[in-house]
């Protein structure tokens, strides 16, 4: 399947919240000329270097997930402009073992912490065996370096990973890792992802982050303000037409992972919206599935310095 951008390069529901923020006209003009079916060199140049990358896919009950590849830097070539070839296998129980697969669409995400540089690439599986997996671009894009927490990551000999648990509700574990967290990832898609050559029809993985604390947590509800981003709403236009998405959590002292399977909505105004400094508006999450696993991220962190522009966010009551 080849993906197309004579679409356009934003679907119905990206240009349906661009028009909500004001901003579809700007971007209708900026999208085609930003987002290309092709990486620039700086961007190929840019992944090969980095010792982890993450992943956004969708299985079989069109749940998207979120994921995370690591390996020397190295593991990631770039063999010509369209394409990327990721030598890595997913980590012990990520849902990524069960989506990845010739013809899926993926979404990836480069990020270099420390740097606080991001680059967004999103296609198609072309091939996968026990070496790895190539991926086809769709849409190849940069991201700016707002809300990055600065933290330098260095690779591991991989060993066992831990313990893993599973519900349909958090667990204690798992709250307090939200509580206390500045970063995570999100996944979405369009409901054709599975189905469409277009390319923005496909699947999207995001960075999200935030003063420690910053995830609201209300039983198995996650309320997360919205801050002021690119415009583009690739993750709230995919949620807009599919409200679904997947969440990993990172905790950088231990190498947990956690993963969440959950029903997303936008909320887009009101007390609560109005309470969070600098929030836009709020992302609300319904976990239905989680995945924690012990000791699984090969990779070791150094100390963080938060994104200097949360100093002008807010914090939940």
């Amino acid at each position: 399947m080849t993906p197309s951008l004579s679409t356009g390069p934003f679907h119905e529901g990206e240009r349906a919240v661009q028009e909500r923020a004001g901003a579809r006209q700007r971007l209708a003009e900026l999208g085609p000329r930003v987002i290309r079916n092709f990486m620039p060199e700086q961007h190929r140049e840019f992944f090969i270097q980095l010792p982890f990358l993450i992943a956004g896919t969708v299985d079989a009950q069109g749940r998207p997930w979120a994921s995370v590849l690591a390996n020397p830097p190295g593991f990631i070539a770039s063999p010509d402009p369209e394409h990327l070839l990721i030598q890595a296998q997913p980590l012990a129980h990520d849902p990524l073992a069960q989506t990845l697969a010739q013809g899926a669409p993926i979404g990836l995400l480069g990020i270099e912490p420390h740097t606080r540089r991001r680059n967004r690439m999103n296609g198609i599986v072309e091939h996968a065996d026990g070496m790895g997996f190539a991926v086809r671009v769709s849409q190849s894009f940069g991201n700016c370096p707002k809300y990055i927490q600065a933290r330098r990551p260095e690779y591991l000999a991989r060993g066992a990973a831990g313990a893993v648990h599973r519900g349909t509700q958090l667990d204690a574990a798992a709250r307090q890792m939200i509580r206390e967290a500045d970063t995570f990832f999100i996944a979405t898609a369009h409901p054709a992802a599975n189905t469409s050559t277009a390319a923005a029809h496909g699947v999207d993985v995001s960075h999200r982050g935030g003063k420690p604390g910053f995830v609201r947590v209300d039983g198995d509800t996650l309320t997360v303000p919205d801050f002021p981003g690119n415009f583009f709403f690739n993750t709230l236009g995919n949620i807009a037409v599919h409200p679904r998405a997947g969440l990993l959590f990172i905790d950088f002292d231990s190498g947990d992972l956690l993963y969440l399977a959950v029903r997303a909505a936008i909320v887009w105004d009101g007390p609560e919206v109005r309470a969070f400094e600098r929030a836009e508006r709020l992302l609300r999450f319904h976990v239905e599935v989680f995945r924690r696993v012990e000791a699984a991220l090969p990779l070791r962190w150094g100390e963080a310095q938060l994104s200097p522009v949360l100093e002008r966010t807010g914090a939940w009551d």
